[in-house]
């Protein structure tokens, strides 16, 4: 994958170099090096790091456009960030590929320098603002203390009883719904775009680990009794990549999941364990690691794996519920939403699947902004017509 507003995405580079050693390691010392390998794999997935990195580089810029060197990531379809020394820019479309570059449009945001750069799936900075949104900067309380998060009130005519909860993904930030705020507001709808323990801004667990969404929830219960303290009588979940595993145990455990009217879900991890075995193959090692690093994981923060698994054991409370996912996701399979869309009916579940082409994880709208939008809306709208 490469979208660094987004979950798990440090697990789709890798060094060819580091892949070969630890598969040469395995080979020579067996189960030690098994067990060494997965305790590894175990502390990347319950340390997540919010630094992407500059893997791109910028070869030149000229009048309105960028020239990239040609990777799999800076190919890509689509609107994207492009961040850099200079900052922010927002690039477009590709305009010529050639054998070491690409050309993409260069759309807005400062020139970009010429030299190492990332590929940001989410092109605006830094709150609501960017998106042309007014805010407030309000603080939740949970039983960590004080998270910080987004208010953004509905539009005039809109529906301010009715709240959307964003749960931004495993090494995100709230930036990562800045993408959406636009159509949930033409849906009518109050915002909360909240942070949970762990993501750099809301207080740290206390043993400062990720919990892979088994803890987290609390925090998205937390926002929910805020919503309902400040007038909220439904509530909208929305959330990107594991911001869906947080979701699902949000649907199974909270005393609020009852007022979910609706569920919105980017590439969503519906399960920790496939998802695992994918990344495992990023990285080119044999998929058995990835049981071996579960484990390890599952005895380091007292996880129940089995829990996180959507499709083969939905939540107690099962909303309708939108899923949005690129078939070029190499970070979550897209074989997962594929798998919850043609199961979810046996679980009494209404879940509408809409599918986009070419981009990495959590790259559905960059791939097709106003596709990806249109579907959010029309969505939001079925169930509650104007």
């Amino acid at each position: 994958m490469r979208a660094p507003s987004s979950s798990v995405r440090h697990s789709v580079r890798r060094s060819a170099p580091v892949a070969g050693a630890l598969a040469g390691a395995l080979g020579g010392a067996g189960g030690a090096a098994a067990a060494a390998i997965g305790w590894h794999y175990s502390t990347i997935l319950l340390h997540p790091s919010p630094h992407p990195g500059l893997p791109e580089r910028v070869v030149a810029t000229g009048d309105g456009t960028v020239e990239l060197a040609r990777t799999r990531l800076s190919a890509q379809p689509g609107v994207w960030g492009l961040r850099g020394p200079a900052g922010l820019a927002v690039v477009g479309p590709v305009l010529d590929r050639g054998r070491r570059t690409v050309v993409r449009e260069l759309h807005a945001g400062p020139v970009p320098a010429t030299g190492p750069a990332v590929l940001d799936a989410g092109p605006f900075d830094p709150d609501p603002s960017a998106r042309g949104l007014p805010f407030d900067d309000v603080r939740v309380p949970t039983d960590l203390g004080l998270a910080p998060a987004w208010r953004i009130p509905a539009p005039d005519g809109g529906d301010p009883d009715t709240w959307a909860l964003c749960v931004h993904g495993r090494g995100g930030t709230r930036r990562e719904a800045l993408r959406i705020l636009p159509a949930l507001h033409a849906a009518g709808l109050t915002q909360l775009v909240v942070s949970y323990r762990g993501d750099g801004t809301a207080p740290e667990s206390p043993d400062g680990r990720s919990h892979l969404g088994d803890t987290e929830w609390r925090d998205v219960d937390a926002a929910a009794a805020y919503a309902l303290v400040h007038g909220a009588r439904r509530l909208v979940l929305v959330g990107w990549s594991m911001g869906a595993a947080v979701g699902g145990a949000f649907l199974d455990r909270s005393p609020h999941a009852d007022l979910v009217d609706a569920v919105l879900w980017d590439a969503p991890l519906l399960d920790w364990r496939r998802t695992l075995r994918r990344q495992a193959r990023n990285r080119g090692l044999p998929p058995t690691l990835a049981g071996v690093a579960a484990r390890f994981t599952a005895r380091r923060i007292g996880i129940d794996l089995d829990r996180f698994d959507l499709v083969r054991r939905p939540p107690a409370v099962r909303p309708p519920t939108l899923v949005l996912h690129s078939d070029a996701d190499t970070a979550v399979p897209v074989t997962l939403s594929r798998d919850l869309a043609a199961t979810a009916p046996e679980h009494g579940w209404p879940v509408t699947y809409r599918e986009f082409s070419g981009t990495e994880h959590t790259g559905s709208w960059n791939a097709d902004p106003d596709g990806y939008e249109a579907a959010v809306t029309g969505f939001l709208r079925t169930l509650r017509p104007a």
